[in-house]
């Protein structure tokens, strides 16, 4: 290993020979790697729908009173057009389409866990 100093003056430590190709960090996580991208654009959709209506909800109740809130809180779909706008550029084709599976998956399973305790309690807790 050998220690040069970059044009900023720092100390920069370098390896020579074949070794230094596996000691770098992996540069194509930092980029257009699929599995990277896929698993980023599901769990951004998850968390889409889960903070966006809450933080929405939060932020038009501190503005707003209780009815006026009320009435606006559809807006909210306005923010589907974040995902549809990745989804219609090409380079974030991939994460749009994830962020939107995440987003249904996230919604269909919320769905399905309120309806089948709701079942639940209306048949066996009335």
């Amino acid at each position: 290993m050998s220690t040069d100093a970059d044009e900023t003056g720092h100390t920069v430590h370098t390896t020579e020979g074949p070794a230094s190709a596996e000691e770098r960090v992996p540069d194509w996580w930092h980029r257009d790697h699929p599995t990277f991208t896929s698993l980023t654009g599901f769990f951004t959709g998850l968390a889409f729908v889960i903070v966006v209506p809450g933080l929405f909800a939060a932020i038009l109740g501190w503005i707003f009173d209780y009815h006026t809130a009320e009435d606006l809180f559809p807006l909210v779909l306005v923010t589907l057009a974040v995902p549809i706008g990745l989804v219609i550029a090409p380079r974030t084709r991939r994460f749009g389409r994830y962020m939107l599976i995440g987003m249904a998956v996230t919604a269909l399973v919320v769905g399905g866990v309120s309806g089948i305790v709701l079942w639940y309690l209306v048949n066996y807790q009335s």
